[in-house]
C-alpha cells in the first residue's frame, strides 16, 4: 500500500474569502498561495507543506452544517505555545487552554466560526 506523506490541506467555506485569507495571515502568519491561473479562488493558506484552502461561502446560513463537529489543529513549539495564547488573547479572541497529558492546546474560532487548534508537545518527565 502506497505511504501517504502528509495532510497536504483541508478546504473550508468562509464569508469573506480575501477578509478570511488577511485573518489566516495576520493571526496566524499563514503564507497566501495564489497562482494567477486559480484566481478568484482558492486561496491557500500555508503553514509548511500543510495549509487551508479558502473557498467562497455560497450556501445559505440554514443549510450548513455545525462548526463544532470539527477543528483544524496546527502543531507549534512548546515554547511558542504560550506566546500564541498571548497574542490572541491580546486581540480580544476568546481562547481556550487543554491540558491533554502529553500535548498542550489552545482553541479558538476564526471570522467564520470555524475552530482552530493550536498544539504543542509537551515533555513528560519520566517516573
Amino acid at each position: 500500500m502506497p505511504k501517504l506523506g502528509f495532510l497536504d490541506h483541508v478546504a473550508i467555506r468562509v464569508r469573506d474569502i480575501e477578509a478570511s485569507a488577511i485573518w489566516y495571515e495576520e493571526i496566524l502568519g499563514l503564507q497566501r498561495f495564489q497562482p494567477e491561473a486559480w484566481k478568484p479562488f482558492p486561496i491557500m493558506m500555508l503553514a509548511g507543506q500543510s495549509g487551508i484552502a479558502l473557498f467562497p461561502d455560497t450556501d445559505p446560513p440554514t443549510s450548513r452544517t455545525t462548526k463544532d463537529a470539527f477543528h483544524i489543529a496546527f502543531r507549534i513549539g512548546e515554547k511558542d505555545l504560550h506566546a500564541m495564547r498571548q497574542r490572541l488573547v491580546d486581540r480580544g479572541m476568546d481562547v481556550i487552554f487543554e491540558d491533554h497529558v502529553c500535548f498542550h492546546s489552545i482553541y479558538f474560532r476564526d471570522p467564520d466560526g470555524y475552530r482552530l487548534e493550536i498544539t504543542a508537545e509537551v515533555r513528560l518527565s519520566k517516573s
